[in-house]
């Protein structure tokens, strides 16, 4: 049941809370160095790419995800069961703020460009026509937001994989009283990655959010449950019947285990 609590019982943390005015965007570019190549050549060079662009970034918004769910039904009478099957990464939204030498929007203009110009054609030619480059070539993998506070003890970083922008808005310009230009791009990514990612985490064990000495007990707990459970299996749920086999299966018996499991590729 609830208990009165003083007010010095919860002052610690109500007065210790996250602002949002305290982040960092960095960007990096995909690593075969053709995006790179391209964007020098138009006057983005990989040092504004990596050290400045991210500085110009005004507002962003640290994204979500979803699960995909699929409708149970059958395995207990009149109930309906909802197992998640997939998870669904939202679009992720930065404005930019335009510097007077315009590489801002050089960089984003011609990251775009880039994608679509595996046709190797001059863009001037009357011709022309697009074709997309190789994923791997325009993808990053390694963009990030950090997140943190005025006092930089703590800090809350994701780590984005396969992000390209998708569109670039409208910029408006004007005769009326002068403001400061701003852009706004969308971003698609395959997944983001809470937590440090970087190799330097890794060997300390404070990678992807694990707490300093947790790792290696963590490690222990899975390799332990290994032995017990035996080698690793894959289960391969096709469709709404087959999954619902599956989970039959757990209830009564279903048909036989191997029907459903199989050794990972």
């Amino acid at each position: 049941m609830p208990t009165p609590k003083s007010i010095s019982n919860f002052k610690p943390l109500i007065t210790n809370l996250a602002q949002t005015s305290h982040y960092q965007v960095i960007f990096g570019l995909p690593f075969s160095g053709t995006l790179s190549s391209y964007l020098s050549a138009r006057g983005v060079n990989t040092t504004f790419v990596t050290e400045s662009s991210g500085l110009l970034c005004s507002s962003a918004s640290i994204p979500g995800s979803s699960l995909g769910t699929a409708d149970i039904n059958g395995n207990f009478m009149g109930v309906q069961e909802k197992m998640a099957h997939t998870r669904i990464f939202t679009q992720m939204q930065l404005e930019f703020y335009v510097d007077s030498d315009y590489r801002m929007m050089k960089f984003l203009e011609h990251w775009m460009e880039y994608i679509a110009s595996g046709s190797g054609q001059n863009s001037a030619s009357t011709g022309y026509y697009y074709r997309m480059q190789y994923p791997d070539d325009y993808k990053s993998n390694s963009t990030k937001i950090i997140k943190f506070d005025r006092d930089y003890a703590k800090e809350f970083e994701y780590n984005f994989i396969g992000l390209f922008p998708i569109n670039m808005s409208s910029v408006p310009v004007s005769y009326d009283s002068s403001e400061i230009m701003k852009v706004s791009v969308a971003f698609n990514y395959e997944r983001y990655i809470p937590g440090q990612i970087s190799s330097s985490s890794s060997a300390s064990g404070t990678s992807n959010n694990v707490q300093s000495g947790s790792q290696s007990s963590s490690a222990t707990t899975t390799s332990q449950s290994s032995n017990l459970l035996g080698p690793p299996t894959a289960i391969g749920l096709n469709s709404q019947q087959t999954l619902n086999e599956f989970y039959q299966y757990g209830l009564n018996g279903g048909k036989s285990a191997a029907d459903f499991i199989g050794p990972v590729p």
